[in-house]
């Protein structure tokens, strides 16, 4: 498996991305949903990864820089076909090492609270997270989940 930086704009990443947005309409309420759709993961402040293996897309993840010491991380999704082969967790490590390498105090993140976020929730735990409150521009949310971590 290759992680790499990548720019939002070939149809595998289109069409992941469209599939995330779409499950997250369907798990949350309209005004709960924020994950971020291809034009807004273009933007400057935000630096995409891929996981690929043999060229074949199998996850992605944003990370969005809201200070020059703070992030987000946005738009973690594995394909279908590549759950439970530790895609997620090779992501999450990338998008961490790359906060240190800018020197990011904390990398936060917002998901759901439905079952549907359960596997995401252990991941996060399991890699170092921490509920917090809202941070950023988000607010108390009964569906939204709000996790951070020291960077070192």
């Amino acid at each position: 498996m290759e992680i790499s930086q990548e720019k939002v704009v070939s149809r595998d990443i289109i069409a992941l991305l469209e599939e995330h947005l779409a499950d997250m309409h369907a798990t949350s309420p309209p005004e709960s949903v924020h994950a971020l759709d291809v034009n807004a993961l273009q933007a400057k402040d935000i630096c995409f990864f891929t996981a690929r293996e043999n060229g074949v897309l199998l996850g992605c993840v944003a990370v969005k820089q809201l200070s020059a010491s703070d992030a987000e991380l946005k738009s973690m999704r594995t394909s279908h076909a590549a759950r439970n082969r530790g895609v997620g967790a090779a992501l999450l490590n990338a998008a961490l090492a790359f906060c240190k390498q800018q020197k990011y105090s904390s990398l936060s993140l917002e998901t759901g609270t439905q079952d549907y976020f359960s596997a995401a929730h252990r991941l996060y735990h399991r890699h170092g997270f921490s509920d917090c409150g809202p941070f950023g521009n988000y607010h108390d949310d009964p569906h939204s989940r709000f996790m951070t971590i020291a960077i070192a």
